[in-house]
């Protein structure tokens, strides 16, 4: 279950992923498979080459990558999150999301 987001983010970040750029969206979730998981950044391009790019760029496995048209993304949760996140410049996020 996805919250704390509001529908222009959510716009803003499809209309990227479906220009080929690498955009996040940040949001608390809940999935009982991922105890102690409050929140996951999908980080999302429609140029996969590109999201592939990205995912070996941060040592992140590209198989993991969630290839369903027309938003693909890869779910970046816990450790990794944050430290992409502030790699990123995105501190607003790890601020806001409390990571």
């Amino acid at each position: 279950m996805a919250f704390g987001i509001k529908r222009q983010e959510l716009t803003a970040w499809k209309e990227q992923v479906a220009r080929g750029e690498i955009a996040y969206l940040t949001h608390f979730w809940i999935d009982n498979r991922f105890p102690g998981i409050t929140s996951v950044t999908k980080v999302g391009c429609a140029d996969l080459e590109r999201l592939e790019r990205w995912c070996n760029d941060h040592g992140l496995d590209p198989r993991y990558i969630h290839r369903r048209q027309p938003f693909p993304h890869f779910d970046l949760m816990g450790s990794k999150q944050k430290e992409i996140l502030t790699q990123e410049g995105m501190t607003d996020h790890v601020v806001r999301f409390h990571l």
